[in-house]
């Protein structure tokens, strides 16, 4: 194996708990794997060169753990990261699982359900802050519905507006230094998802109370269940500055929700996803949230999780190459790309209007006829990807 494509601390690879942890059970079939020891995961995953680790509530406390059991199984999880130096960036909590969340969390119709989720999530962003993380995923699973009278849905968001307006209120008066980031997703588990992409979760952040505070996870394959195109959609997130959070997998198409290891499904979009956060030297951890193939055993689980990472390192290499290649530059520049940089109306409206050359004198069919490049330019970014070049 080449030694640039060995993972370091540095490059900042996280991986949840529930990803490694993934037993291989699905809708129509049972487990193929055991179930595995959180403390197992940390240590497998630093010694392959992984950064941190991260995790729902219920990933490392089983569901209705007393407090002792509680205080003992984060005691052990913590020894773990003082032993290998893994770290924490991230939690979230687990709104989806159990039977009463059937209806949802924040926007269930039971207002007693709304509140416990509330207070479930608050606990655990107790933990989280304790542990050291700096960001709180929130995926709403379950807020939805399948029919059109089962949920309004205006008074659904005004509830989920509350929860993200009310957990807010909690980390800013406990001085936390936490942001939220919301993870869109627009179906599976259930058909119709509140907040289902990027664009959505931004018109959505706009409303609260402290907008400041809360921006987005983007994920994979979520977006491209949607049929849109992944790395647009990081771009508009990087310039709301928006992305506080990034999840790594892969997709082929419009179907279930694969959660392949990263690099496998729609190989050219992650090679543009990992140009994007390169270039634009985005600095939070790449986080890996995929499935390994339940076909596999053990040992396939940690292969997977040394591919996604050994993946995004080529990735970036070869981005890397491209963005360096002279021939690039002169086909970026043949296709007048640096000019789109430049402002349109950067000499004012008045001076807009009082110019001929913009209108009057302007000719749209010798513009027209104007070649833009970019199959050269396609092609050698194809080419670099393959490592042809």
């Amino acid at each position: 194996m080449s030694e640039r494509f060995i993972p370091t601390p540095e490059d900042r690879f996280t991986f949840g708990l529930w990803t490694v942890g993934w037993q291989g059970a699905d809708p129509f079939g049972t487990a193929t794997r055991p179930a595995l020891d959180p403390v197992e995961s940390v240590e497998r995953l630093a010694a392959l060169g992984a950064y941190g680790v991260t995790f729902h509530d219920d990933d490392l406390i089983p569901f209705g753990s007393s407090d002792a059991d509680r205080e003992a199984v984060v005691k052990r999880f913590r020894a773990a990261l003082d032993r290998t130096g893994m770290k924490v960036p991230m939690a979230t909590t687990n709104l989806f699982t159990h039977p009463v969340f059937k209806d949802g969390a924040f926007t269930a119709n039971d207002r007693d359900v709304r509140r416990y989720a509330l207070r479930k999530t608050i606990r655990n962003i107790d933990l989280a802050v304790e542990l050291g993380a700096t960001v709180y995923v929130a995926w709403g699973g379950r807020e939805g519905a399948e029919s059109g009278a089962a949920k309004d849905v205006r008074a659904a968001l005004d509830r989920m507006k509350e929860a993200f307006d009310v957990l807010g209120q909690y980390v800013t008066e406990q001085g936390y230094d936490l942001r939220f980031a919301i993870e869109p997703k627009p179906n599976e588990p259930r058909g119709d998802i509140l907040l289902p992409t990027i664009g959505h979760a931004l018109a959505f952040i706009d409303r609260l109370e402290r907008p400041e505070l809360v921006g987005v996870n983007p994920e994979v394959g979520h977006e491209q269940m949607a049929g849109l195109n992944f790395p647009h959609g990081i771009a508009q997130a990087l310039w709301a500055g928006k992305l506080f959070h990034i999840d790594l997998n892969g997709q082929s198409g419009i179907k279930y929700d694969q959660d392949l290891r990263f690099g496998a499904g729609d190989l050219r979009q992650a090679f543009w996803l990992v140009d994007l956060l390169e270039s634009a030297r985005y600095d939070g951890p790449r986080h890996f949230d995929f499935k390994p193939v339940r076909t596999d055993g053990s040992e396939g689980v940690w292969e997977s999780a040394r591919n996604c990472m050994r993946n995004y390192l080529i990735l970036k290499e070869r981005a890397a190459a491209f963005r360096a290649d002279p021939e690039v530059r002169a086909a970026l520049t043949a296709s007048r790309l640096p000019d789109l940089a430049r402002p349109t109306a950067d000499d004012g409206l008045a001076a807009l209007l009082a110019d001929p050359s913009a209108y009057e004198t302007f000719d749209p069919a010798a513009a027209a006829a104007r070649s833009m490049a970019f199959e050269r330019l396609d092609q050698l970014a194809l080419e670099h990807l393959l490592a042809t070049r």
